[in-house]
């Protein structure tokens, strides 16, 4: 019983580098993800504030630069591992969104433009609200900096 416990836990052991791996992954596809959508928004402000409009957003305008400028300050912190607990709290927040006023009656399936895929980006936001950017970001090179481990 003992040997398996050791094997157990060297196996774990090696499979928590893979956690840090998986938190950049989920970055990644995040950022991809924020950048078609942020990407529309700009080339159609107006028609994503006028469209606002109509799903009952209250000041459209403002919700539609708000909603392109935290997902496009998305795709940069993201991919770099910056201020990744900061930036996943207003990106939780317009997945919420998303999903209330566009998505949900539209049911759970994404071929329907249900609300799947914005439950996904939301899950994979909370892991990275409650777990950082991991070791492979910019966060862990400052905090690192400030612990003066590195110099």
């Amino acid at each position: 019983m003992n040997k398996l416990l050791k094997i157990y836990s060297s196996i774990t052991g090696k499979l928590a580098v893979g956690f840090d791996v998986t938190l950049l992954l989920f970055r990644i596809v995040l950022a991809y993800g924020f950048y078609s959508t942020s990407s529309m928004k700009w080339q159609n402000i107006s028609g994503v504030a006028e469209w606002f409009g109509s799903l009952g957003i209250p000041m459209p305008t403002l919700n539609a630069y708000m909603a392109a400028s935290t997902e496009s300050a998305g795709v940069v912190l993201l991919t770099l591992g910056l201020a990744t607990r900061l930036i996943s709290i207003p990106l939780i927040i317009v997945m919420i969104v998303a999903i209330v006023t566009v998505h949900w009656v539209n049911g759970f399936e994404a071929g329907n433009n249900g609300y799947e895929i914005p439950l996904y980006y939301l899950l994979m936001l909370l892991m990275l609200l409650v777990n950082g950017g991991g070791r492979i970001s910019l966060d862990n090179v400052f905090k690192r900096w400030l612990n003066g481990k590195i110099k």
